[in-house]
């Protein structure tokens, strides 16, 4: 089969591998029928990510028909359309027991990661029961592709950990796809001011578009100074990083109010500083997190209500055999405009 291999830090290929097989009596092969490039995946090809070995099948989000099933195997069956979680969770251990299914000590993010993944013809998942969804009829799967991680992420790390709250003032610093997620699901909790914060002018726009209710462009080094403005000069109840640089974390330490929340989402592959000269006495919390994927059902309900359209992040479309071209066009997104890539077997 055809697969996006990752060759070490700023490597990568589009070759022949082995078709996966069945290697525990929980897992599942599925035939990929839609995949997505996420950053995450870029930050792994810039090195930033060291439990991802040379060699790995990169991708983690997905849907696509199950081939064959183990014998352990109940919930699913070949012929099965389904939607692939970013995180595979046994249901059983004691992390799972406490919904922390990131950090399952069988499972957690391991595709794309230290299992091959989603950016193949096939992929094996472990724990297909408790790691898999149901297509339901009908259903757009280019927007369900969004609900392998995107949209917990944004949901769970940002909002859910920012503890974003009805009349709250929220600042999203990163107007790329995991951003604009928190943006669609911080709606949910009726916050009376979401300001986006980016240096691409297009990307805020989109996040206009999207519901926000301010945007800044923080090209000027003036950011801080725009948000106090429309804060009344406290600040925002609510910063949520969603870029994975020690910039953006400066600045969420910057803009967060007394007794605020800075809730980390980026993946972050350097030291950041943490400014407690200036924050000490000033009531903060900070929150990181790996999504656990625990709301994928209520999500996957939300979707199909049309309450949410997560196909709305959807900028550029290609074959399986562009994948290459695929990557270009979604790593140079200041140029093309991408956000979410959708590629299709």
């Amino acid at each position: 089969m055809k697969a996006l291999v990752y060759k070490g830090p700023g490597q990568k290929a589009f070759e022949e591998h082995a078709k996966p097989e069945i290697r525990d009596p929980g897992d599942a092969i599925v035939r990929i029928t839609r995949t997505t490039i996420c950053g995450t995946d870029l930050h792994i090809l810039k090195g930033d990510v060291a439990t991802c070995e040379p060699g790995r099948i990169l991708g983690h989000e997905g849907v696509g028909v199950v081939e064959a099933v183990g014998p352990a195997v109940t919930t699913f069956k070949p012929g099965d359309r389904v939607l692939i979680s970013c995180v595979s969770a046994c249901a059983k251990c004691e992390y799972c027991r406490r919904g922390m299914y990131s950090h399952c000590t069988t499972g957690g993010w391991i595709l794309g990661n230290m299992i091959d993944g989603t950016q193949a013809e096939f992929v094996r998942t472990p724990h297909a029961d408790t790691s898999l969804y149901p297509i339901p009829e009908g259903a757009d799967e280019e927007a369900l592709v969004m609900l392998s991680d995107i949209l917990p992420t944004g949901f769970e790390c940002g909002v859910l950990n920012g503890k974003v709250q009805p009349g709250a003032t929220v600042a999203i610093v990163g107007s790329g796809p995991i951003g604009l997620a928190a943006l669609l699901t911080a709606q949910f909790y009726s916050p009376a001011e979401i300001i986006m914060i980016d240096l691409d002018d297009n990307r805020l726009e989109i996040a206009k578009r999207f519901g926000a209710t301010r945007t800044v462009n923080s090209g000027d080094g003036k950011a801080v100074e725009a948000v106090k403005a429309l804060t009344g000069g406290h600040g925002v109840d609510t910063a949520i990083e969603a870029v994975g640089v020690p910039a953006t974390f400066e600045l969420c330490q910057q803009l967060i109010a007394p007794g605020g929340v800075i809730a980390n989402v980026g993946v972050h592959g350097h030291p950041v500083s943490l400014h407690l000269e200036t924050l000490w006495d000033r009531n903060i919390a900070i929150t990181t997190r790996l999504v656990d994927t625990v709301t994928t059902p209520m999500l996957l309900k939300v979707v199909g209500s049309k309450k949410i359209d997560p196909a709305l992040l959807i900028t550029h479309r290609f074959t399986f055999d562009q994948m290459l071209e695929a990557y270009e066009t979604f790593g140079n997104a200041q140029k093309t405009g991408a956000m979410k890539v959708i590629i299709a077997a």
